[in-house]
């Protein structure tokens, strides 16, 4: 692996393998996060008043030459949630539509949309999907599609799986189809390579604060030039009705929440200059062995079969299968209290998986603590 962790601010204590949760910072970009704080409250007028227009402008050149796409494409929010309900809460749905979406989505964007069906009468369809194999994934999941089918909302990566699903027939089928189509990218950017305007998706939200490892509250929501004009303002400000317009509404609607710390969105281009002088290619393919390896040896501690059929299907994060008997909170609990390890062990659809995450500060001795522990939880 990389010698990474000395860039990094987490306590030395704990065995960190929870990165896919809020990510961690390196230290070259958290100060950058600070001195755009201070240059903010230095003068705030100035800040604020005269330069956020250029200086947020600069910000969203950089992530989208990163993205595969135009600044005009983009507007930084704080994180996916936020993305995805200025798309949910924008569209126009009703009785008689559906959302199509899988059983492997985050918590609460399947809160967004069953709230937001109670509300409007449209029917939110969690669709279970095989993994044995693409096209069967592709199939299960298209086998849901109605002519009730309006959108069409997934993970790129998933939270609770960690599987990088193969979306990119689904949106071309979607768009053959006239469905739209809303992807959550939380886990992607900073772990697999994207090109935004060549996967066609209509609406992407992504966080930057994990895999990126920009600072807490940064996120993105990408918008096709086509659907821009669906998207409404999920909170009216002064781009909304602006007096100098500038090239892009969606820019405009989007953008100025009122007084608010954007230091979280300057501070991103320095981690994509982070992530560019270490070689995070080679970074992300370390990560991704000894992630691979991680969830192998687990497998072998516990008799388990795999969730993938190959370890194609994830990149630096991995579910691990646990006995069904295991207690999820009292494991969870015991690695951190007794071994000071933060993983992440989750119960999904009766399943039990420990989801290990690897960046370029873990280490083969991250791994061989992990396995130890587990190897005397399983025993007792």
């Amino acid at each position: 692996m990389f010698n990474l962790r000395q860039h990094f601010l987490l306590d030395p204590s704990v065995v960190f393998l929870n990165h896919g949760s809020f990510g961690a910072t390196p230290r070259p970009v958290f100060r950058a996060y600070q001195d755009w704080g201070r240059e903010l409250e230095r003068q705030p007028v100035e800040f604020l008043g005269r330069r956020f227009t250029d200086l947020m402008a600069g910000a969203r050149s950089s992530l989208a030459a990163y993205l595969g796409t135009r600044a005009e494409n983009l507007v930084y929010t704080q994180n996916v949630t936020i993305s995805i309900n200025i798309v949910a809460r924008s569209l126009e749905l009703g009785a008689g539509d559906e959302v199509l979406s899988t059983d492997h989505e985050y918590g609460a964007m399947d809160r967004t949309w069953r709230f937001l069906s109670k509300e409007r009468g449209f029917r939110y369809v969690s669709q279970p999907v095989s993994l044995a194999s693409r096209s069967d994934f592709v199939e299960s999941f298209w086998s849901a599609v109605t002519p009730r089918t309006r959108v069409i909302f997934l993970s790129h990566i998933t939270s609770p799986t960690a599987v990088i699903f193969p979306i990119e027939e689904i949106i071309q089928r979607a768009r053959a189809a006239g469905i739209l189509t809303v992807i959550d990218g939380a886990h992607a950017a900073g772990q697999i390579p994207l090109a935004l305007d060549s996967l066609g998706a209509d609406f992407y939200g992504g966080n930057l604060h994990k895999w990126l490892c920009a600072p807490k509250g940064a996120g993105f929501l990408y918008a096709r030039p086509e659907v821009q004009s669906l998207l409404k303002p999920l909170v009216v400000s002064w781009g909304y009705e602006a007096e100098t317009p500038s090239a892009s509404q969606f820019v405009d609607h989007h953008e100025w929440w009122g007084t608010r710390d954007i230091a979280a969105f300057l501070a991103v281009p320095t981690s994509i200059q982070f992530q560019q002088e270490h070689d995070w290619g080679r970074v992300r393919s370390a990560c991704h062995a000894l992630v691979s390896e991680a969830e192998t040896r687990i497998r072998q501690l516990t008799g388990l079969p795999a969730l993938y059929p190959d370890d194609a299907w994830v990149g630096q994060f991995a579910a691990a299968p646990l006995p069904a008997s295991t207690d999820v909170q009292k494991l969870k609990s015991w690695l951190y209290n007794e071994h000071r390890i933060e993983v992440p062990v989750i119960d999904w659809h009766g399943r039990k998986f420990v989801r290990v995450s690897i960046q370029g500060y873990n280490s083969r001795r991250d791994v061989d603590v992990l396995t130890e522990a587990l190897k005397r939880f399983i025993g007792k």
